[in-house]
């Protein structure tokens, strides 16, 4: 099998192709990245010790993609993935890879009849319609409650049939676009697609980031011993968020790759789930247990543009269809995402720190 990734030196395409190279060696995988995000440029040498083909290369050009030969799947694992991205005014960037790099991939897909795996995000699910959510006020978490003002959510988390009216950010609007686009392509190209609906993706090799990747971000904060805050919703650090090892993710993929034909035409949501979940306050307790360092938190009462209070992802779809479910859970990243800071820290530190 040849596989193509975009976004292949980043955390997630990266990650994807160094496992599937090590689980099936005689398959051919060719990672597409343009290096913008920093600290991508650490991940080519694992991609070129695993075996995997790097293509310097940017989704945004058409012409990028003539050098890379016919392959049987596409990954689609490239955006600007922060949710902040483009509301300063300045959306150009955003568009262009998250919504026509995503027309350039699946024109590349169509023309070679390859299948087509799309890593979209939680953020399509619109930000008024969550924060109208019924909630409890747990001791160190917000919940949701089983009663709700409308469809698909319930206290297991957020599904596949929540309404999609209202804005979620430009973010979350591009990933939507580009999901719409792809249900075309589907329908009327024949083409065979899936689109997968990620909660907090997280891992060893992801850059965290305050706009995206909070959980490295937290752990590295705390490793490297910085101040972090609670911003929002009166300060507490109860939103809860759950997350999504990357391994995890990648036993999905991996099973789709070779049974595309079972969840053709699909939307799944796919996150860490109700067991792995935390909220801040519960991550800096076990942060601050892994890493034996207590740090300062500064309290900021007031919400920050885009923020949700609570997302849950229900993964009853995608385990009814697939038979997947998440099996790492919140401290094993933690200890994972500590161990790789240590052994790594030179490099890492200027860009974590």
């Amino acid at each position: 099998m040849k596989i193509l990734i975009t976004g292949g030196a980043g955390f997630v395409g990266s990650s994807l192709a160094i496992a599937l190279k090590t689980n099936y060696p005689d398959y051919q995988v060719y990672a597409l990245d343009n290096l913008k995000r920093r600290g991508s440029e650490l991940n080519i040498p694992r991609l070129k010790k695993a075996g995997v083909e790097f293509v310097h290369g940017d989704i945004r050009n058409k012409e990028d993609f003539d050098a890379i030969p016919a392959v049987d799947t596409v990954i689609e694992a490239s955006a600007e993935p922060s949710v902040l991205a483009g509301l300063d005014g300045t959306p150009d960037y955003l568009i262009n890879t998250n919504l026509v790099g995503t027309v350039n991939c699946l024109n590349y897909a169509l023309k070679h009849k390859a299948g087509f795996i799309f890593l979209s995000t939680s953020r399509v699910y619109p930000i008024k319609t969550i924060e109208t959510l019924n909630f409890v006020e747990e001791e160190t978490r917000f919940a949701l409650s089983d009663e709700q003002p409308v469809a698909g959510v319930s206290a297991k988390g957020i599904g596949e049939d929540f309404p999609l009216n209202g804005a979620r950010s430009l973010y979350g609007t591009t990933k939507l676009a580009s999901e719409l686009i792809i249900q075309e392509y589907n329908e009327f190209y024949n083409l065979k697609t899936v689109i997968n609906r990620c909660g907090v993706i997280t891992g060893p090799w992801q850059m965290g980031k305050v706009d995206q990747g909070v959980m490295v971000l937290w752990i590295a904060k705390h490793y490297f011993e910085q101040q972090l805050g609670y911003f929002g919703y009166g300060g507490t650090g109860k939103q809860i968020r759950d997350m999504l090892h990357v391994a995890d993710l990648y036993n999905l993929i991996d099973w789709q790759l070779h049974n595309l034909d079972k969840v053709n035409g699909e939307i799944l949501n796919a996150g860490g789930g109700l067991q792995s979940s935390a909220s801040l306050q519960e991550l800096t307790k076990i942060c601050q247990e892994v890493t034996g360092k207590t740090i300062p938190i500064k309290v900021v009462p007031e919400n920050r543009t885009a923020d949700i209070r609570l997302y849950v992802t229900d993964n009853t779809k995608v385990t009814a269809l697939t038979g997947w479910e998440p099996k790492i859970g919140i401290r094993q990243i933690v200890e994972e995402i500590t161990a790789w800071l240590a052994e790594n820290e030179a490099d890492l530190a200027p860009i974590l720190k």
